[in-house]
C-alpha cells in the first residue's frame, strides 16, 4: 500500500538506518551510500537518519534514500539560539524527521506541537515509543510512522519478543490503521529483520547493528535482503492461505 507523507511516498516493507554519533563525515557519507545501493538493489524504501550537519551532503549525493533529521524544535523563525528550525532541514533536504528517540525524548504536548510543525512545512513524521501505552497515546497525534522499540533493549542486540510486537502493532492500527509501525531495538542481522517482519511489522531498522558490524556495507546488504525475503514470503503465504 503507498502512502503519501508530505509527498514522501512510502509502500512497505521499509527499513530506518541511524548512524546517530557513532560516525561522523566521510563515514557518514559511505555508509548512506551503501544504503542507496541497497535501497535500489532491492526495492526496499530505506529512510536514512542522518546527523543534522550532513543532511545536504547526504541528500546530495543520494537518490533513492528518504534523509531524515534526528530531531527538530517546533519553533518558527526568529529567535531561538541553537534550536533546529524546521525551515532549515527542509532547505537542507531532509524529507522527514525522527522524533523522541530515547536519546531525544520530548514531552508529549511539545511533540503534538512538533508534529504539526512538521506536516506545516512538509517533513514526514517518524516518532518513536517505548511502551505499547506510550505508542498508544502518540498514535492519537497522527504521525506517519511509529516505532514501537522498547528502550531497555536499544543496542542490546536483543530484540522484542513476538507479544510486543504484535500488541504494538494492534495498539497503533486501533487507534489509525493509516500510520505505518516501524518495530526497532537491538536488530542485529539479517535473522531478527526476517524474523519481525515475517511477524507483521511493516518496517524495522538498525543503528548499532550496522555500524559496529565489520563490514557495515555487507550488514546493510544482508538486512535490506533479508527484508525483502521475508515480506515476499509473507505474502505468497497469505496468498497460499497459510496465514
Amino acid at each position: 500500500m503507498l502512502k503519501n507523507f508530505n509527498g514522501v511516498v512510502f509502500k512497505p516493507p521499509f527499513f530506518e538506518i541511524g548512524p546517530k554519533s557513532y560516525l561522523h563525515g566521510d563515514d557518514v557519507l559511505k555508509l548512506a551510500l551503501a544504503a542507496d545501493a541497497a535501497a535500489l538493489r532491492y526495492d526496499v524504501t530505506i529512510i536514512f537518519t542522518t546527523p543534522v550537519v550532513d543532511i545536504r551532503r547526504v541528500a546530495e549525493a543520494t537518490k533513492r534514500i528518504f534523509v531524515f533529521a534526528p530531531h527538530m524544535d517546533p519553533l518558527r523563525p526568529g529567535r531561538g539560539l541553537a534550536d533546529t528550525l524546521p525551515e532549515s532541514l527542509v532547505d537542507a533536504g531532509a524529507r522527514g524527521v525522527m522524533l523522541n528517540h530515547a536519546e531525544k525524548p520530548i514531552p508529549l504536548s511539545t511533540l503534538d506541537e512538533t508534529i504539526r510543525r512538521a506536516d506545516e512545512v512538509g517533513l514526514a513524521t517518524i516518532v518513536c515509543t517505548s511502551s505499547i501505552r506510550e505508542a498508544s497515546a502518540v498514535a492519537k497525534l497522527a504521525p506517519n510512522i511509529i516505532v514501537a522499540e522498547p528502550t531497555e533493549l536499544i543496542g542490546t542486540g536483543k530484540t522484542s519478543d513476538m507479544d510486543y510486537v504484535k500488541a504494538s502493532i494492534d495498539a497503533v492500527k486501533s487507534v489509525n490503521p493509516d500510520i505505518f509501525v516501524l518495530q526497532g531495538a537491538g536488530i542485529s542481522n539479517g535473522q531478527d529483520v526476517y524474523r519481525v517482519i515475517r511477524a507483521g511489522a511493516e518496517a524495522t531498522g538498525s543503528s548499532s547493528g550496522i555500524v559496529k558490524a565489520p563490514d557495515r556495507r555487507a550488514m546493510i546488504d544482508e538486512m535490506i535482503g533479508s527484508v525483502r525475503k521475508a515480506w515476499d514470503d509473507r505474502k505468497a503465504a497469505l496468498a497460499a492461505g497459510k496465514e
